[in-house]
């Protein structure tokens, strides 16, 4: 059983964060702010995918009206991602933004910095504090060296400076972020944290990579992290659609049995006996299911002889080959189809499984 740290709740938007709330997964759009209809079509879609938090990227002050625009037409919280100018997470906020990320220490100074918190405070805004292993101040990597698995101290001392300026102006509606490229250093630098303040903590590897190293990067940073009860919300970052994040965040969850949402895709990995396209028939179910939110147990079979019983616990499931499909249920034939419309037949089986169940 994984025992989590204990962290102060805030909240951003409707959704709370850290105080024992569900760890929520979040991502960030790739889109060009401005353009309203394009973010909001990628936002619809991460929304379907089961992301609870959206960042967007605050460039200019039309990316910052158009915050406005975009906030009335979704239903999950939205975060402003802010770099350097204060009059831009000013403006974020004023037109909706449920959350701002900056580093307080790259506002230009107290008075600046003063006008944000002032904003935060009057639209009841929560802010990320994040700093990244290539944002350290110049004296603390002159005084503790760049951040590696040994000694991530600098990375950990950035935060807190950056949290102590914003408690001299009387704010506490924190979260922290302590992101770097590499693996052991994530891992390292959120152990101490963790050991040092109580703010709930956004996890994430930065800079991780595409789908495949990217995946593997966060899984095992995070995995660690997430079973040592470190971490009150995190994305996994990828070079990749933003809705790929959303899946593997919510698979990862799953492996720690942390959180389930939607059903759990089971496939075989293929071998000689195959005689279906299952790569294709796997990936578009696959795609099917990230809109499901019943926790059921879904297999994908290549074989027709061995792939009922070796998935037997599924609560429905496929398999197929010489022209013939069959779909079962907890291992027992449930219905025989042609081949060529298994996929079609499945999919609708499984939306009445959702409707149903």
């Amino acid at each position: 059983m994984i025992l989590r740290r204990q962290t102060r709740k805030i909240h951003v938007g409707n959704v709370a964060v850290g105080g024992g709330s569900p760890i929520s997964v979040q991502s960030m759009t790739n889109t060009d702010t401005r353009d309203v209809d394009s973010t909001l079509a990628q936002i619809e879609r991460l929304q379907d995918a089961g992301c609870e938090i959206v960042r967007v990227a605050v460039l200019d002050q039309d990316a910052a009206l158009a915050i406005a625009a975009i906030r009335e037409q979704i239903c999950i919280p939205l975060i402003a991602d802010i770099h350097f100018d204060h009059r831009l997470a000013v403006a974020a906020m004023e037109n909706g933004a449920q959350g701002i990320r900056i580093n307080p220490g790259n506002l230009g100074g107290p008075e600046k910095l003063a006008r944000v918190v002032a904003a935060a405070k009057t639209h009841k805004v929560p802010i990320r504090v994040g700093v990244n292993s290539g944002s350290i101040e110049k004296d603390l990597l002159k005084k503790h060296g760049y951040p590696t698995p040994e000694n991530p101290t600098a990375l950990i001392e950035s935060a807190l400076r950056n949290v102590r300026l914003l408690e001299k102006q009387g704010f506490e509606e924190i979260k922290i972020s302590i992101k770097s490229s590499d693996t052991l250093t994530t891992i390292s630098g959120y152990q101490q944290l963790s050991r040092l303040t109580d703010y709930p903590l956004h996890l994430g590897v930065t800079e991780a990579g595409g789908l495949i190293a990217g995946t593997v990067k966060s899984s095992v940073a995070l995995g660690i992290l997430l079973h040592q009860g470190i971490g009150d919300t995190f994305r996994i970052s990828l070079t990749r659609d933003p809705v790929e994040e959303i899946r593997v965040g919510f698979e990862l969850l799953r492996s720690l049995k942390i959180r389930e949402r939607g059903p759990e895709l089971i496939s075989c990995p293929t071998c000689g006996r195959t005689q279906i396209d299952l790569f294709s028939i796997a990936e578009e179910v696959e795609r099917y299911v990230q809109t499901m939110e019943k926790p059921i147990k879904v297999a994908v079979m290549g074989c027709v002889v061995n792939g009922p019983g070796e998935a037997k616990e599924a609560d429905i499931g496929l398999a197929g080959g010489n022209g013939v499909g069959i779909i079962f249920k907890k291992g027992k034939l449930y219905k025989k189809v042609k081949e060529d419309v298994l996929l079609e037949t499945f999919l609708a089986e499984l939306k009445k499984l959702e409707e149903t169940k």
